[in-house]
């Protein structure tokens, strides 16, 4: 006899079979990807479960975010994504996951990122389009550090269009390079979460240490001056045209403000 436990695991992890109302039955092969679910807690479970109902009613919304390195796109992102039930896609942190893993296409990016240069177009849209096939995205995608240019952004466009899909809306976070450089280069990150920090702005409670876990934090080999301001460079003369490409869709966030009102302008512009 099934338990109520399993039925309620099954739920948490086949979202396409809740919405259409039924649980289908799992192949061999779909189990052995899962995580052991026997491992967490079942309101955690549950709560799961309730998110990913609520989430039904919500449009979907494919978006990207376009911004130099330091603009708080990263900082916006998780909201976005809470809010509209969407997966949140950072190239940045998959690319930099290929180049811990130390794959030939990890070794590409680390000479790309290292020199400031961008990698390459179809590898970025290849990785993007085997993310957007995961359950979590099914409602739509904040695309978080890509695209760069337009080249980029007319290969995205491709891929999604050939999937029935479209960008919805783009929305450009602003801020002076002056104040970027500061960010960027007073940053310090949590390497197991992402979590981040900044010296000045938003220091951890322990100088170095993470909040949550007390472990060491680090600064990233490519958040130095000489590098950001390379970088930039790179921004203006190669992506502020994707703002032109994406004219009819763009809104103009002003991001040099502090994160609680430049969040209020995205919700008021996304509803």
């Amino acid at each position: 006899k099934q338990s109520r436990y399993y039925s309620i695991a099954r739920c948490a992890v086949e979202p396409a079979r809740v919405s259409e109302g039924r649980i289908g039955t799992t192949t061999s092969k779909e189990v052995g990807a899962m995580a052991d679910l026997s491992e967490i807690a079942t309101e955690d479970l549950m709560a799961e479960v309730q998110r990913r109902l609520k989430c039904q009613d919500k449009p979907e919304k494919r978006l990207i975010l376009v911004g130099p390195p330091g603009s708080g796109k990263g900082t916006q992102s998780p909201a976005i994504k809470k809010d509209h039930c969407l997966c949140h896609l950072a190239t940045g942190d998959m690319l930099r996951a290929a180049v811990a893993a130390k794959t030939p296409l990890g070794m590409e990016a680390k000479a790309a990122m290292e020199s400031g240069a961008l990698v390459s177009d179809d590898l970025v849209v290849g990785i993007i389009g085997e993310a957007i096939k995961k359950p979590e995205c099914r409602t739509g995608f904040v695309l978080d550090g890509f695209p760069r240019t337009v080249a980029q952004a007319q290969k995205l466009d491709e891929m999604l269009t050939s999937r029935g899909t479209e960008v919805d809306k783009v929305l450009s976070f602003e801020v002076p390079d002056s104040l970027l450089v500061e960010r960027v280069t007073g940053r310090w990150i949590h390497p197991g979460s992402g979590r981040s920090y900044h010296e000045k702005f938003a220091p951890p409670k322990t100088p170095g240490l993470d909040d949550m876990t007390g472990e060491p934090l680090i600064k990233r080999k490519d958040d130095n001056a000489e590098t950001i301001k390379t970088r930039l460079a790179a921004f203006h003369a190669q992506t502020a045209p994707v703002l032109q490409y994406y004219k009819n869709k763009v809104t103009h966030i002003k991001a040099d403000r502090p994160a609680g009102k430049v969040a209020d302008q995205i919700k008021a512009t996304l509803g």
